[in-house]
């Protein structure tokens, strides 16, 4: 029986994989990976992990710790089942745990004894490493440490990961499946990691376990009450650093189980084309005299590449990457120097892709093409600054207007003015262009009435 909760980490922005990962759409929710079930879709980095959990019995016994710009898209992958936690502001792993632990023992009513196990939602590992994560219960409890960590066993002198060196000098049990640590060292140069890697240096998996009494004493001692709610009100006035540099730093009593069987952070083009399963997404080719190209393309135009090798060709709404694979690390630069809004986002009801974006004195034009998955739905929404028309180009649904509701199908034009309550439901999958006239263009300009579609039925039911 499993007595451990797990905490999965899914935050930051989009950089290091620019054009396909934005401020919205994190690296961990691109579906580029290989799926067992059916070789013509892929499917996420997070959807990898969670089927993963699945397998290893620990669904049941997980919370997703996420921002709230993550929120529709990780309910998009993972169904709205999902146990979330969402931070008021994206801060750093120290306020995001921090506020994940209080929600287990506050809301969920965890008992301190219980062992608290937090990872990142993006590892590429094998079915393996869940098993381990599971055997951290019993290496705290037989440690007596306020924290376990996992290392894993490296495979080359990395200068991109931090590491964990063991003591080695003390003898250990349970089969030697854990060690006190000794000393840290982040991003070493390639000298040091190489002496690291001599002296028994494992990188550091970014995985923590202690007892969650552990951390509610740790916060009762920065005179942080001990409440969910409390604590959502005052997110802000957390510090805004990493759990390593609040916690990990300060506290002596910490054990390492290392691990031996795969490990990979996908965080760069290279390395996340080396576990894609095909060369080619999208729409497009690559003639057969290249060599290691890996083309990605989610616009419906056909890009080509030609007698090239060693490369990655990213296409999105939100730009174009040609690199070379072993520079595609530095996309991080060249994505800080665009400040445009995100281009294509995944919701709980489906997607959207901006195709068009024009100002005209202070009136603002914003065209989009809209998805909506069959048995979804749109909010019963209003807006204040904009008027839209929604033109249907593929598919059958409901939409209602101002209390009355009517069927839908291609070729149907639907006025939407300022102010008017409106939503929408596919029936089967649904496409509309949606064009929005209006003096401010923000997501701000939603006021949601009822998110369920049976409940506007209700509505409209009742105002007949």
């Amino acid at each position: 029986m499993v007595h451990l909760q797990l905490i999965l980490l899914s935050g930051g922005s989009g950089k290091r994989l620019w054009p396909l990962s934005n401020d919205s759409r994190s690296k961990q929710f691109l579906k580029v990976l290989p799926t067992e079930k059916n070789s013509n879709k892929h499917i996420s980095m997070l959807q990898r992990v969670w089927q993963q959990i699945q397998k290893a019995d620990l669904a049941e016994h997980t919370i997703v710790s996420t921002s709230k710009s993550q929120v529709d898209m990780i309910s998009s992958q993972l169904g709205s089942d999902i146990t979330l936690v969402i931070e008021p502001s994206r801060r750093d792993t120290y306020p995001a745990i921090s506020l994940a632990s209080l929600y287990l023992y506050s809301i969920k009513g965890i008992n301190p004894d219980e062992i608290v196990v937090v990872m990142p939602v993006d590892p590429y590992v094998e079915d393996e490493f869940f098993h381990h994560i599971k055997s951290l219960e019993k290496v705290v409890q037989h440690s007596n440490a306020d924290l376990a960590l996992v290392g894993i066993e490296p495979t080359f002198p990395s200068e991109k990961y931090g590491y964990i060196v063991p003591d080695y000098s003390q003898k250990t049990s349970i089969e030697r499946s854990y060690r006190t640590v000794s000393y840290f060292k982040e991003k070493p140069n390639l000298e040091v990691a190489e002496q690291l890697l001599l002296e028994g240096g494992l990188w550091n998996g970014g995985v923590f376990a202690f007892k969650l009494g552990f951390i509610l004493n740790f916060l009762k001692a920065q005179g942080q009450l001990l409440n969910y709610e409390d604590m959502l009100k005052d997110y802000s006035r957390l510090p805004k650093n990493s759990f390593d540099y609040e916690v990990v730093e300060k506290i002596k009593n910490i054990v390492v189980a290392p691990y031996k069987g795969e490990w990979k952070d996908l965080g760069t083009w290279n390395t996340l084309t080396e576990e894609m399963d095909t060369p080619l997404i999208g729409k497009g080719s690559i003639s057969s005299d290249c060599e290691n190209v890996h083309l990605i393309n989610e616009l419906d135009i056909p890009v080509s590449v030609l007698g090239l090798s060693d490369l990655v060709v990213a296409v999105s709404p939100d730009g174009i990457l040609v690199s070379d694979k072993k520079a595609s690390p530095r996309v991080k630069e060249i994505a800080n120097q665009f400040d445009n809004r995100p281009m294509y986002e995944e919701r709980r009801w489906g997607w959207y892709r901006v195709l068009d974006f024009t100002k005209f004195n202070e009136t603002e034009v914003l065209t989009k093409r809209i998805g909506v998955t069959a048995n979804k739905n749109l909010s019963y929404q209003k807006h204040f600054h904009r008027s839209e028309v929604w033109t249907i180009i593929s598919g059958k649904g409901l939409f209602v207007l101002n209390g009355k509701i009517k069927e839908i199908q291609v070729g149907d034009v639907l006025q939407i003015p300022v102010g008017a309550l409106h939503g929408i439901k596919a029936i089967t999958d649904l496409e509309l262009i949606e064009v929005q006239v209006g003096t401010e263009l923000i997501e701000e300009d939603i006021v949601r009435i009822y998110m369920k579609w049976e409940d506007i039925e209700d509505h409209c039911k009742s105002s007949e």
